[in-house]
C-alpha cells in the first residue's frame, strides 16, 4: 500500500488546473479558497475573471484525480481519496494506492 499526502497547496493547484482545463484559461488566473463547514463538509470557492463559483467535495475529488493523472502521471482511479481537516496543516488529502 502506498499513501500520498497532498498539502493544501497541492489541492489548490489541482483545483486551478482542473478549472483551467475545463474553461480553457490560464491556471494563474484562478483564485481558490478552501473551506470546511461542520454542516456542509469540504468545499472551495473559485474566482476567475470577476466570476466566482462554489465547488463541492465531489468536484474537489475530481480535481485531485485530474492532478494525479496530469501532474504525477498516476492512475487517478486506482487511488482511494480522502480529504481531512488538520489542525496544523489545514485541508489536506490522502491518495491511497492498494497494490
Amino acid at each position: 500500500m502506498e499513501k500520498l499526502k497532498l498539502s493544501e497547496q497541492d489541492i489548490v493547484n489541482a483545483l486551478c488546473l482542473y478549472i483551467a482545463d475545463k474553461k480553457q484559461i490560464n491556471p494563474s488566473d484562478i483564485g481558490i479558497e478552501l473551506m470546511w463547514d461542520e454542516e456542509y463538509g469540504f468545499s472551495a470557492s473559485a474566482a476567475e475573471n470577476g466570476r466566482s463559483q462554489i465547488l463541492i467535495q465531489a468536484n474537489m475529488i475530481e480535481a485531485i484525480r485530474f492532478w494525479l493523472q496530469h501532474e504525477l502521471n498516476r492512475d487517478p482511479f486506482a487511488a482511494s481519496l480522502e480529504l481531512e481537516l488538520d489542525d496544523d496543516e489545514g485541508i489536506i488529502a490522502f491518495a491511497t494506492y492498494h497494490r
